[in-house]
């Protein structure tokens, strides 16, 4: 099939396509615990049939010990040719109203912009969709072996790292296409070569035995709140960099964002200034970078005027390509127990220490990819980094280790708000990508 003839399948495919994204759009496939099993139980069947007509007619949903199964299916190319992986997830992110939704997330909506919106628009039933495409450009019939594995767990905690070491077999194959990503702006193609990864931990901070009278006692005996706002005040320095001694940076070489572009697509307040110093690339992709992402403490509606005895914060701190989340989360313990101001007992529980992950750029794959994507979007293709961890990917390296990793999806970092409110997917994007996967294909097959 000529690159042409991809090229307009792909399009006439499109309609059908969305019509299939506002349809998964439409189940809350929240797999975090405490939300509703049903939805996401829905979900997967409903991706399973789609790809059953697809032409992965032995797709099944696998046993699992526990959560939600992921989707395999096998589709046997000629013999002999390579064996691609294709991967997606079909959970999604929760979308609560306190969010700021500007429209309702269960349903994909169609603004002015052109742009798609919805909760998993683009993450990632935007990636399983141009996974279906991919299927449907070719009938069913791919030129070469092409596996599936869509994961049902991926935004929460993860089962599939342990299925994946229990079935090795399932996933021997040339070539990961990793469809979780999305180009840095809407039709400027870009190849991801590089995962932050991700330490976590609470930290306790404890100063009284018991809660206080604020007037009585406040002044001399130091509340809890206020000495882990101190504490954790010590973690970046004036410039908003990080600073905690012994943690990997490095810089960045690759593409990456204006700072004025960046602003925007964060959609920050006037007047609040960047933090951090280097290009936004770096400071995106081979800087650390930490935050508070959660605090235990007495709420506002519950307070009185009483001194705080305890409080906890969650920090998690994501790490740089090439660095050791051990190494890394051991200097943010570390650092935390030596800043203790005021003598405050400060007890840290280590929660998380996921890798950070690196593609090779120089096998056979990856220069067809880089080919498929630059003729699919008709200019040249850059590299890009990922704030965001996928500790999935070193599993699935050390049980098919001559692999290659393809990295890309519909996500643009412009505009998608991934996770967050208002998310939305570019149609362009999952056409382009359809056709590019298509290509790769092609072209992974017609390799000597």
């Amino acid at each position: 099939m000529d690159p042409q003839e991809i090229t307009s399948r792909a399009a006439a495919l499109m309609p059908g396509l969305l019509d299939d994204l506002g349809a998964l759009v439409a189940i809350p496939s929240i797999a975090f615990p405490g939300y509703p099993a049903e939805p996401v139980v829905r979900m997967g069947q409903e991706a399973l049939r789609l790809f059953q007509e697809a032409g992965f007619t032995d797709a099944r949903l696998m046993d699992v010990p526990s959560g939600y199964p992921p989707v395999y299916g096998e589709i046997a190319g000629p013999e002999g040719s390579p064996v691609v992986v294709l991967y997606a997830h079909y959970d999604v992110q929760p979308a609560p109203p306190e969010q700021g939704w500007t429209s309702d997330p269960w349903t994909a909506t169609r603004k002015d912009d052109g742009r798609i919106y919805g909760r998993g628009a683009a993450d990632d039933k935007g990636g399983l969709v141009a996974h279906l495409g991919t299927l449907r450009v070719f009938d069913g019939q791919p030129p070469c072996t092409v596996k599936l594995i869509l994961e049902g767990m991926e935004e929460t905690e993860s089962n599939l790292e342990t299925f994946v070491e229990a079935h090795p077999d399932l996933f021997d194959c040339d070539v990961f296409v990793i469809c979780d990503m999305g180009n840095l702006r809407v039709g400027e193609p870009a190849l991801t070569t590089a995962l932050r990864g991700d330490v976590a931990c609470v930290v306790t901070v404890s100063t009284l035995e018991h809660p206080l009278h604020s007037g009585v006692f406040g002044g001399p005996a130091p509340d809890a709140m206020m000495a882990l706002a101190r504490l954790l005040a010590t973690l970046h320095d004036d410039a908003g960099d990080v600073a905690v001694a012994g943690v990997t940076s490095s810089t960045w070489d690759g593409d990456g964002l204006s700072p004025d572009d960046f602003r925007s697509n964060a959609d920050m307040l006037d007047g609040v200034d960047l933090t951090g110093t280097g290009t936004i690339g770096s400071r995106l992709w081979s800087h650390p970078s930490i935050n508070a992402i959660g605090l235990d403490m007495t709420s506002i509606a519950g307070s009185s005027n009483v001194l705080i005895p305890q409080a906890s914060a969650k920090i998690s701190m994501r790490i740089v390509p090439g660095s050791d989340p051990e190494h890394e989360l051991d200097a943010l313990v570390a650092h935390l127990e030596g800043h203790a101001p005021w003598g405050a007992t400060v007890e840290v529980q280590r929660t998380k220490a996921a890798p950070p992950f690196t593609c090779a750029t120089d096998g056979p794959a990856y220069a067809a990819a880089s080919a498929a994507l630059a003729e699919a979007f008709g200019r040249p293709v850059s590299g890009a980094g990922s704030g965001g961890s996928i500790p999935l990917l070193r599993t699935l390296g050390s049980v098919a280790p001559r692999a290659e990793f393809i990295l890309w999806g519909p996500e643009d970092l412009a505009a998608s708000r991934i996770h967050a409110s208002d998310e939305s997917v570019d149609p362009s994007e999952i056409e382009k990508l359809v056709v590019a996967q298509s290509l790769l294909l092609q072209k992974l097959a017609e390799r000597p």
